[in-house]
């Protein structure tokens, strides 16, 4: 995709790369880096995000052959700037003692079905919902946010063998979720 960029956004990079070096990183790990560093002006994500370069190549790919993105809240949904989003949270019925969210990746993986690419910035359950499917991602950007199952359900994101981005810490959010999958959008060379 071929973007114009607003000299902010530069100035923003500019000052990101003079406080810390991300030359070391792989690309696309260094994009996703970047992008959420530029998005929150929170350097922890530096150290603290888990990216695999294959997995974000092989994303990469899928993106560019169509691969259908979802998010588990709308505001996922309205950051992602480069693509439609499958978003049903609107949509979800909850059964007893699930959360609207999850029952959210029920729906939406009906619709989206296996290889899509998915963007969690909010709820925890809904990460531990898709866990739980068979969904055969693409990748999964596990990046909600909170004191109550963040941390717990990245960790067993990155422990389901699942291609995926997620951190460590119990930070998070909309913005940065957005942000990992745009910077997967804005790529022009693999």
């Amino acid at each position: 995709m071929t973007r114009t960029i607003h000299p902010v956004e530069l100035e923003s990079y500019a000052i990101l790369r003079s406080r810390v070096d991300t030359s070391r990183l792989p690309p696309l790990t260094k994009a996703v880096v970047e992008r959420v560093v530029h998005a929150s002006a929170d350097l922890g994500y530096v150290t603290d995000l888990v990216c695999d370069e294959d997995a974000l190549r092989a994303a990469v790919a899928a993106l560019r052959d169509g691969a259908v993105v979802v998010a588990d809240v709308e505001m996922v949904a309205a950051g992602v700037t480069a693509r439609e989003v499958v978003c049903r949270v609107r949509d979800a019925v909850p059964a007893p003692g699930e959360t609207r969210s999850a029952a959210a990746v029920r729906l939406a993986y009906e619709e989206a079905g296996p290889g899509a690419v998915w963007v969690v910035g909010c709820a925890p359950t809904a990460l531990t919902a898709l866990i739980g499917l068979d969904a055969a991602p693409a990748l999964v950007i596990g990046l909600p946010v909170g004191f109550v199952g963040a941390a717990e359900s990245k960790a067993a994101l990155r422990a389901s063998g699942l291609p995926s981005v997620s951190n460590v810490s119990e930070k998070g959010g909309s913005a940065v979720a957005a942000a990992a999958v745009n910077a997967l959008l804005y790529v022009e060379e693999l």
